[in-house]
């Protein structure tokens, strides 16, 4: 009884009789794949232009010097018609594609290794230009020179070593050229798709430093809402309640606002409106607060929570270390195009307050981002103990540009 055919002999069976298994491949369908590469394509057509422009410069020049000789006698026939010398640079075209090629796979590195091997394949090569002519030279039937192919190949006498230098140095020269413009290309290309992946992780870090610059709502301030809640939970219920609701809906602009690079001057206020009605609640005795009335705001757009950490730091340093009221006002103003947010808090008599918080540095970075030179932020003590943080930006009207990742 025959067994049956295991998994892996099906699997192979099933390999082989696929066309794509290399065994059953024909040969061009190799070459035609390699030459579908984007890299293969664009280093043939260059190769391809180079020594097209190679040849013609030759054939050029040797009929421009059979010219300017064509009066001294006996002299007709020291360089070869067009036509030969056509057909030897056609003969040596599939050998500088081969070398190239060659040198391509070698490498450079390490150089010491690699550089004897980049020189042989070159002077093997230009090695060839001889040759080559001997052999256009035969199939062109200039009778006259039929055994220039033989002596090519085969040996030379001394007059002919002149000949075998100048065309030697000459293709050279001409290989040297052709790898370079390869390798040049090549590198050109590797620079460039390096500033490309550059220029997207810059894009990637930036909105990354913007998420988190956005996203930072002091942990503290939430605790402290927190504990406010839960000390009206036990003698004011219905407060709480409010106060919970108030949080959501504050937690949700943040989240909400957190996930785009601008947003609209009224939602940026009505952010502010929720987070000093809370912190109005907590020290209901104590602050004030005056925000614009959502009528009266300019239609604009500014940078999610750009005044957050402004009042924030008004609550939180203007009610620091001293017992009095304390007023927090918010004004947008717009002045020549341009569009002014000023946070304004009391303080107490006396009291020493730096411009170096995280939540400033915060408000600084953002705007040097986003703006550049455009922009600029002032957080310093005015007259009658009050502390003014000013934002200065240019005036969006209709959005964002493309590009800033803005939402509506």
């Amino acid at each position: 009884m025959n067994a049956m055919p295991s998994e892996e002999m099906r699997v192979g069976e099933a390999a082989i009789a696929s066309p794509a298994f290399p065994s059953q491949r024909r040969p061009w369908s190799y070459l035609r794949s390699a030459v579908a590469t984007p890299g293969v394509r664009q280093n043939l057509l260059i190769l391809s232009v180079f020594w097209v422009y190679v040849a013609c410069s030759n054939v050029l020049y040797a009929n421009s010097m059979q010219a300017s000789i064509a009066h001294i006698p006996g002299q007709i026939h020291v360089f070869a018609p067009y036509c030969t010398r056509l057909l030897q640079h056609a003969l040596l075209y599939p050998m500088l594609l081969l070398c190239v090629s060659i040198s391509w796979r070698l490498g450079w590195q390490p150089l010491w290794k690699m550089l004897p091997l980049q020189l042989l394949t070159a002077v093997f090569f230009a090695g060839l230009a001889q040759p080559a002519m001997g052999v256009a030279e035969y199939l062109y039937g200039d009778m006259d020179r039929m055994g220039h192919i033989h002596q090519a190949f085969f040996g030379f006498d001394r007059d002919d070593l002149p000949m075998w230098m100048a065309a030697t140095t000459t293709f050279l020269l001409t290989y040297g050229f052709a790898l370079t413009l390869i390798m040049g290309f090549a590198f050109y290309q590797r620079l460039r798709d390096a500033q490309l992946r550059s220029a997207a992780l810059e894009r990637a870090l930036t909105a990354a430093n913007l998420a988190a610059l956005r996203m930072q709502l002091s942990p503290h301030t939430l605790f402290n809402l927190l504990h406010t809640i839960r000390g009206h939970i036990s003698w004011d219920p219905a407060a709480a309640q409010s106060m919970v609701v108030q949080l959501g809906d504050l937690l949700r602009r943040l989240l909400t606002a957190g996930e785009r690079d601008f947003s609209r001057l009224d939602d940026e206020l009505q952010f502010v409106r929720l987070y000093l009605g809370l912190q109005q609640r907590r020290f209901s005795d104590r602050l004030t607060v005056h925000v614009p009335p959502q009528d009266s705001t300019v239609a604009a757009w500014v940078p999610s929570l750009i005044l957050q950490p402004l009042v924030e730091n008004a609550v939180v340093h203007g009610l620091a270390n001293h017992e009095g009221a304390v007023t927090v006002r918010v004004d947008a103003v717009v002045n020549d195009e341009m569009l002014c947010l000023r946070v304004v808090n009391t303080m107490a008599p006396g009291k020493p307050q730096g411009c170096a918080g995280i939540g400033l540095r915060n408000v600084r970075e953002r705007l040097a981002i986003q703006f550049g030179d455009r922009a600029s932020f002032s957080a310093t003590s005015g007259y009658d103990n009050v502390w003014i943080a000013e934002v200065r930006l240019p005036l969006l009207r209709d959005g964002p540009v493309a590009g800033t990742g803005a939402g509506t």
